[in-house]
């Protein structure tokens, strides 16, 4: 029964609905839905109506006159728009773990590679001349040591980087 109800009524519910909507500028699967449910509810709380096509029209013009009431007393936000440059709280997470298992890589390397590799993620951002200086070693060798520290570091965090990968 309100199976064939709601199918005699869905092409009159699509061309009373987009008619209001158009007229009240709102949207017609808006007003659809709001009479789907006010329909539900009748047939959970009466039972069918007695003329379901004149019910159908009053109630979306009913549900119309609603949304305008509804559009004229709301306002917009006022306020500055989001920022979408700032990154969100997922995201800072996200940041905030790659860098904790960057530097837990860094302390696991040998030799002099994690002062040296330390020295270049300093915020301070110091020279070459400074990193030597502070790690005791030639500047012409800091080169050729920092490539060989950074291959290292790359193949200790290749499992950690592939495995995120996969995940996908």
């Amino acid at each position: 029964m309100t199976h064939d109800l709601v199918t005699a009524l869905r092409p009159l519910l699509t061309a009373e609905a987009s008619a209001e909507a158009h007229a009240h500028g709102s949207e017609p699967g808006d007003l659809e839905q709001a009479v789907w449910l006010r329909l539900l509810e009748r047939l959970a709380a009466d039972g069918p109506p007695l003329d379901p096509q004149g019910w159908l029209r009053k109630a979306v013009r009913a549900e119309a006159r609603r949304s305008r009431r509804t559009l004229r007393t709301e306002r917009p936000y006022g306020g500055e728009p989001a920022d979408d440059a700032r990154p969100g709280p997922e995201q800072s997470v996200l940041t905030a773990a790659r860098h904790r298992a960057l530097r837990d890589a860094v302390r696991r390397l040998p030799g002099r590679c994690p002062r040296l590799i330390e020295a270049l993620l300093s915020p301070k951002d110091p020279t070459y001349r400074e990193i030597a200086g502070e790690l005791g070693i030639s500047q012409g060798s800091l080169g050729p040591e920092r490539s060989r520290c950074l291959g290292c570091l790359r193949r200790l965090l290749a499992p950690e980087v592939a495995a995120r990968g996969a995940r996908g």
